[in-house]
């Protein structure tokens, strides 16, 4: 492919999956603000804002995860009731620039939100500049983490309503359950360990280091980003080259 069509690939993705969904359903920008700031608000309410930095970069994290993992409903959409990806599977196009055009339009469709909390981050998060681009970093790693599983899932769910069941679980599993909203030492020791499971954990002990509120060793930190990075390679390697991308 030459680079004038990976780039028309990519608008059209970005149009297709967020620009159009923004401009005639603007309802739907609802739900990728309501679930990071309702979390963030009982969370500040409940510790009288104490938690109020941890709670903001638990929202950045979670509106990633929930972001890339949203990727996987709308593809099941589009593969299974528009039949999008045969169209795409007889094209030149490959499964790698698929999922990047698709991966940009979910960060589109997340950008309200993203500035909403980029905002608060800017406000109640003080830390160095080191620290924000720690932020900033795994953000990235967790989206790309999120998006190659969503896009994982949805070459292999043969149904939007399976489809809506993988996105409910894995985000739930991922954001919800973790303790990415507040330390990890919120929660009874015998359980920790189920929470470290989830790489979310790992993505919010370096983000929760940096507020300064947390304090972990330089070696967890540096396990931390171990794992969320190796996690996401895996992953977005079982995306692009086991994924059911073309009938047998």
């Amino acid at each position: 492919m030459t680079s004038r069509s990976i780039i028309s690939q990519l608008k059209a993705s970005i149009m297709v999956n967020a620009i159009y969904a923004m401009i005639n359903y603007p309802i739907v920008l609802v739900s990728t603000i309501l679930a990071p700031f309702s979390l963030l608000l009982v969370i500040t309410f409940i510790s009288r804002g104490a938690l109020t930095p941890i709670a903001i970069g638990g929202a950045l994290i979670m509106t990633m995860i929930s972001s890339g993992t949203s990727l996987q409903q709308d593809l099941s959409h589009l593969k299974n009731d528009f039949k999008v990806q045969d169209m795409v599977v007889s094209s030149p196009v490959t499964a790698w620039i698929y999922l990047l055009g698709m991966s940009i339009s979910e960060l589109v469709y997340a950008l309200p939100a993203l500035v909403v909390l980029t905002v608060l981050a800017a406000l109640y998060v003080h830390t160095s500049a080191f620290g924000y681009l720690s932020i900033m970093g795994v953000m990235l790693v967790m989206f790309t983490f999120a998006c190659s599983l969503g896009f994982l899932l949805s070459t292999l769910s043969s149904d939007v309503v399976q489809g809506w069941a993988f996105s409910g679980i894995v985000s739930t599993v991922l954001s919800a359950l973790p303790p990415v909203y507040y330390p990890i030492t919120y929660i009874p020791k015998p359980f920790q360990i189920i929470a470290y499971l989830s790489p979310a954990t790992y993505a919010a002990q370096i983000v929760q280091n940096v507020t300064g509120l947390t304090s972990f060793s330089p070696t967890t930190i540096e396990i931390d980003w171990v794992v969320i990075i190796i996690v996401t390679i895996i992953i977005l390697t079982l995306a692009v080259k086991r994924s059911k991308w073309r009938e047998d």
